[in-house]
């Protein structure tokens, strides 16, 4: 078994072409089925911030937030396994269940409490999963393009990409889903500069590093049927747990993914919820308006 200090001096090569934009300490978190990467910014005793990404991005989504807010908070921004700077097992579940649990384990281990949640993507059904299980620990969430609850379509763009054998080849064989996203998640294409486009493509150079882009692509449920949808739809039912806390919706308006249609949801599940829609703005919704929800979004602390 690798030691830390072994995966950390590898993660910090790995990072060495876009170090300026991503110019954190390494930290690793074992698990039973691999070692799962966070960063963890800022005081140790102020209330925590954790950030939770979806696919096909990583903790390197939310940089300019650790940035901004680790100067007097704790920042924490974990890997899913099989993404970013974790482990990719090949033989690992890669089910949102799983997910759940590797989240849980890590924030127990460090014992966060007075938890801001906020999510993004496939981070909304993981973190959120995390937080019904745990809403004494939750602060206040906010919810970026995602969903934590069936939503029973996606774009055909995506939906090809679970085509037996020809879904694995576009994923993991010619990278067609975390590459096509840099393209494809923003409205203003100036925002992926070149070393940005490293950031978001590094961790998946390879079949065997890509797995968990297909994975959670596979683990979309769209009917009661799958092994996911049953977990998806408990999450959703529990929703109700955190009503009584303070909810913010961060919103992207331009996303042909999670489209406003997803908001519109939350804002049925969450009608007291704050919002700051962003017209102009794609799928990642940080990367695209970082200077505008940063600012809003550390108010939105202060007051709630």
């Amino acid at each position: 078994m690798r030691t830390i200090e072994s995966r950390a001096a590898q993660a910090q090569q790995q990072c060495l072409s876009f170090r300026e934009e991503y110019p954190f300490t390494h930290n690793f978190l074992e698990t039973p089925a691999g070692a799962l990467h966070y960063v963890d910014e800022g005081p140790r005793d102020a209330s925590p911030i954790l950030c939770v990404h979806g696919n096909p991005t990583w903790s390197f989504y939310y940089r300019r937030l650790i940035q901004a807010c680790s100067h007097n908070q704790r920042v924490i921004a974990p890997d899913h396994l099989g993404c970013g700077l974790s482990d990719k097992p090949q033989d690992w579940s890669y089910r949102l269940e799983d997910h759940i649990a590797n989240l849980e384990r890590l924030v127990l281990e460090l014992d966060l409490r007075d938890i801001t949640l906020v999510v993004h993507d496939w981070g909304g059904a993981i973190g959120c999963g995390l937080a019904v299980r745990h809403p004494e620990r939750i602060a206040r969430v906010l919810v970026m393009n995602t969903a934590a609850f069936p939503g029973g379509r996606i774009p055909s763009r995506i939906r090809v990409c679970r085509t037996p054998f020809l879904g694995a080849l576009a994923v993991r064989g010619f990278n067609g889903f975390a590459r096509a996203a840099v393209e494809m998640a923003v409205e203003n294409a100036g925002v992926m500069t070149p070393e940005v486009r490293k950031g978001y493509l590094a961790p998946y150079d390879s079949w065997n590093n890509r797995i968990a882009v297909q994975r959670f692509v596979e683990d979309i449920p769209l009917s009661p049927e799958h092994p996911s949808y049953a977990t998806l739809q408990a999450i959703d039912s529990d929703l109700r747990l955190l009503r009584e806390k303070p909810i913010a919706i961060v919103w992207g308006e331009q996303d042909w993914c999670f489209t406003p249609a997803f908001r519109k949801q939350w804002e049925r599940r969450f009608p007291l919820a704050k919002q700051l829609t962003i017209d102009e703005a794609g799928h990642y919704v940080l990367e695209e308006a970082h200077e505008r929800i940063l600012p809003w979004f550390q108010a939105w602390q202060k007051e709630s």
